[in-house]
Formats: structure tokens, sequence, C-alpha cells
């Protein structure tokens, strides 16, 4: 109620991007402080029920900061002390950028949503690989890489990724391919089964020649597309053995925005919306992608505001989640209650754990008894490796 209370009085008085720098700011100050970050780990850690092993790693929760959140790599460590199990840095991308002009972040606040035209601003791969290389969290650390804005389609695209790969790599525990903004112009035709598997292929060759291997690399798809596509790009991530997707990215199907459709409209029907419209897309997408991949890893965000929507995601098929806009309106103590109501909803099901229940909708008690297989199978053959 108190963060409500200051978001309401005080945040929203300020620019949205303005505010969000100096929200990451007081969370690298907090950095400098010794010990503090720890105590805050220890004090908002959520419970070892929650604990999830998937693509050869250990999170201490199915709950993760999306991509979008820390786009320079700056305050991961206190960001990751809130109650996350894992903190998604960028969209970083190979050379440095200031993205699109300003302004281009709005609060729509009715609708529990955010409307971004950022144009992925970063300080580059390499910047970002210096400061991932102090890590101190104990935490899962996911890049997300994306287009070089002034690389042109003519030019070596998946070149582009593969420079960011090969500087990135080593600081990371899982990569993640953004394919699917819509604010880096042309990004999304991306999204193709010819262009994923030369990106892909790309990326992991750039991985075996920096002796990366075991880094898992994931794809991040936009809700945009249609069932049909989403179907396409599945059948073509189970042959070429991607390690995980990311679904969904943020939506230009400003519609779903009811509340709102004229205040988007004000802001000239610009960039990607993310929070409460993209929550039944987000859950229709993880759906189609759950019954077409097998045991392939997914990772659901899109809309997701409490630990009821965190369960779902997961009863869905769904073995980690992500948030952004939830932690915005939320405030950083929002990941501890939805851990700890995440976990009641755990102890009140029939499974004992996070991966026994992926995938469940609509099973009772006897049918997860008797098929606990099933739910192992999500988990990635790689060794398990905490980190």
């Amino acid at each position: 109620m108190i963060y409500e209370a200051f978001f309401r009085l005080v945040l929203q008085r300020f620019d949205s991007e303005r505010a969000h720098a100096f929200a990451i700011n007081v969370m690298r100050f907090l950095a400098f402080i010794p010990g503090l970050v720890a105590l805050i780990n220890r004090l908002l850690a959520p419970s070892p029920a929650l604990r999830v092993n998937v693509m050869g790693l250990e999170f201490r929760t199915p709950l993760g900061l999306a991509a979008g959140v820390d786009k320079n790599s700056t305050a991961y460590d206190p960001l990751a002390a809130l109650g996350f199990g894992s903190v998604e840095v960028g969209t970083v991308t190979n050379r440095r950028q200031l993205g699109n002009p300003r302004p281009r972040v709005w609060r729509l606040p009715d609708d529990r949503a955010l409307l971004n035209s950022m144009g992925f601003p970063n300080s580059g791969a390499d910047e970002q690989a210096r400061r991932l290389s102090s890590r101190h969290t104990k935490q899962i650390i996911g890049v997300n890489i994306g287009k070089s804005r002034d690389v042109s389609f003519d030019d070596d695209v998946v070149g582009d990724y593969r420079e960011a790969t090969r500087k990135l790599a080593p600081f990371a525990q899982y990569l993640a391919l953004n394919v699917s903004s819509p604010n880096t112009p042309g990004l999304r035709s991306l999204q193709t089964s010819e262009h994923l598997r030369a990106l892909v292929g790309g990326v992991r060759a750039e991985l075996e020649q920096c002796d990366q291997t075991e880094t898992p690399v994931l794809i991040k798809l936009g809700p945009d597309l249609t069932d049909k596509e989403i179907g396409e790009i599945a059948d073509t991530a189970v042959e070429i053995a991607v390690d995980g997707i990311i679904a969904v990215n943020t939506t230009t199907d400003y519609d779903s925005a009811s509340v709102c459709r004229k205040a988007i409209a004000a802001h000239g029907d610009q960039g990607g919306l993310s929070g409460r419209p993209l929550k039944q897309r987000a859950l229709e997408v993880l759906e189609l992608l759950h019954m077409r991949v097998g045991s392939m890893p997914l990772v659901s965000v899109g809309g997701i505001e409490t630990a009821e929507d965190a369960w779902d995601r997961i009863l869905a098929g769904a073995i980690l989640v992500q948030t952004h806009t939830g932690f915005v309106y939320g405030g950083p103590l929002w990941p501890r209650r939805l851990n700890r109501n995440l976990a009641r909803l755990l102890d009140d099901s029939p499974w004992s754990s996070i991966e026994e229940a992926v995938g469940k909708h609509g099973q009772d008690n006897s049918q997860s008894e008797t098929a606990p297989e099933a739910s192992a199978s999500r988990v990635n053959a790689r060794p398990t490796t905490t980190v």
C-alpha cells in the first residue's frame, strides 16, 4: 500500500523513463553499501520449495525479471536480491546506440500497462561485458541480445549477433535472442524458420569457437504472429534443438488496451504494449507452444501480476515465468509477495515441485501421481549446475 501511494502521488508525476532511471540508480547505490545487498537477499529469499532445475541451471524460483528493466547491466545484483530467480539484462546490441527519440515510454495505469518505443538504447556489448564481469549475485543472469540498429538487413545480421555473443557469452548463464521487438524496424521479420535456423546456427557456431557450448540459447517471440506462424516456428525450434522459447514480447495490438486506447492514439500509435493487456494472448501463445515443442523449456512473460497468474502459466506449460510491468506497478516487495503466494499454491496442489506441476492444467490428483515422468521430462538433459 505504501508503494502504491508513492507510485500514484510521486512517481506518476515524473516522466516514465526518468522515474525508471531514478529507480535503477537507487538500486545501484544500495550495492555500494557493504553487506546490504546480501542482507536483502537473505530477507527476501523465496521458499526452497520453489527451486527449479532446467537447462542445466538451478533457479531458486521460477520468477525471473524480464529484459527491459536493467538495460545496461548496472543493477542486476540488487535486483536479483529482491527475490528473483534470474535477471535478464538488456536488450544488448553489439554496438552502442541511443535508441529512438524521447519521450518513448508512457504509463497506462488504468490498464496496468506500459507503452514503449525505446529502440534498444544501451551502452553496447563491450561495455556491458565489462560490467557483467564483476557480478556478485549467485542468481541466474541471462543476456538478451538484439540487432544493432545501424546494421541493415543487407548487411551481416547474423554476424552482428555473433559479435555480441562472443563478447557477452562468458558472463551469461543463458542467451536470449530478441527477434520480436516492434521498436527496431524490420526486426520481427527474423521470426521465420529460415532466419531462425541461420541465426541460431550462427550463434551456436560462435559459442563453439569461444568454448561456451554449454550456454543455453533461447529465442524470444512476439505475440502478434498468427497461430499458424507460431506453430511453424515451434516446429523449427524443435528441429534445430533450441534450448528454450521465451513468449511473449510486447504487442502492437493496441485494441487489447480498451481503457487507454485514446491515450495510446495520443502517443501516435507507436511502440510495444506490455502488462495486463498482454495476459490473454501470452497464455494463448504458451498453450500453442506447449502442444508443439514437447520437452523444450518454455518461459512465459506478459501480464503476470499475481501468483495465480504465474501458477496458471506453469500449469499451462511454462517451467519459468518472467515479469516487467507487474514489477513496475508492484514495487520492490512485489517479488517476495508473489513467491510467498506461489509457494502456498504449490503446497495446496497435488504436486511436490514446480517441475511436477508444469503442463498439468486440468489434471486431478490421481492423474498427476500416475505420470511423474511427464513433468520430469521438461528438465533439460544437461547436468544441473548451481550458479
